[in-house]
């Protein structure tokens, strides 16, 4: 089935259409910050510092145990993923899956919620280190499946093991509706990661909405930071204390305590 075929079957399917089309006008709104990447990446640049460094100096045998978990997780994709890419199915990457490990299993959170699974990197850092900790702590995933793929649902958290996802909630209609469906099932976010719709009209909307649900003891992770100026402007305007950690060519931000360490 060619790509315009696909991607119009899966506009036809429940609930795909009008996050569809949410995603084009989001892209049409977000002209105005096109022009702010440059900005944002040169202000990352300056503040960014290795999340190797960072880790290993607060808590060396966590980190220890998080590039073994990171090690791992690189076979595992090797292993998962490697098929489909010769397929022609490309899931794309992870993120610092490293820093996620590592951040989950020294906060200890009950409550995780993230945007953005994809083939799942950071869903089996948070839920292997959940896992871990040992304290029951639950994961809640938002993400829309790649609507250029046909039955693309089959793709979403591969990395994920079986034995970890009676921790995992996983939606699947895109942040609109799934935020909605998460926070009518969460009163607190420990730590809340956002990988979504990496427009700046999007990342606005996802932290209004889990606003309610944080307090002085959560932390926030985004990434690709250097897309545009949101991260920028969040931390300046309200003064929270954060960090900036440079992954191969991108950047990620954190925000929280433990940001001050």
């Amino acid at each position: 089935m060619t790509a315009p075929a696909t991607i119009l079957r899966n506009a036809l399917r429940p609930g795909y259409c009008t996050t569809m089309v949410d995603k084009v006008l989001t892209r049409i709104a977000d002209r105005k910050h096109a022009g702010t990447r440059t900005a944002a990446a040169a202000w990352a640049a300056e503040r960014a510092e290795p999340s190797a460094a960072f880790a290993a100096r607060i808590d060396p045998a966590l980190w220890a145990e998080a590039k073994r978990f990171a090690a791992d997780l690189e076979q595992l994709a090797t292993e998962r993923l490697g098929p489909l890419r010769e397929q022609g199915v490309v899931l794309g990457g992870g993120g610092d899956y490293g820093l996620v490990y590592f951040l989950t299993r020294r906060l200890r959170p009950t409550t995780v919620v993230e945007t953005g699974v994809a083939a799942g990197f950071s869903s089996q850092a948070f839920l292997r280190a959940l896992s871990a900790n040992g304290d029951g702590g639950q994961l809640w995933s938002s993400d829309f499946p790649y609507f250029r793929l046909a039955n693309p649902e089959q793709y979403v958290g591969l990395l994920v093991d079986g034995e970890l996802r009676s921790a995992w909630h996983l939606y699947l209609r895109g942040d609109r509706a799934n935020l909605r469906r998460i926070l009518a099932e969460v009163d607190h976010i420990d730590l809340f990661h956002y990988d979504s719709d990496k427009s700046y009209r999007g990342r606005a909307f996802a932290l209004a909405r889990v606003q309610p649900r944080l307090d002085a003891r959560s932390h926030v992770v985004f990434d690709d930071i250097d897309d545009n100026t949101h991260f920028r402007d969040l931390v300046e305007r309200t003064g929270a204390p954060y960090r900036v950690f440079g992954f191969g060519n991108k950047y990620l931000g954190l925000i929280g305590e433990l940001a001050e360490a």
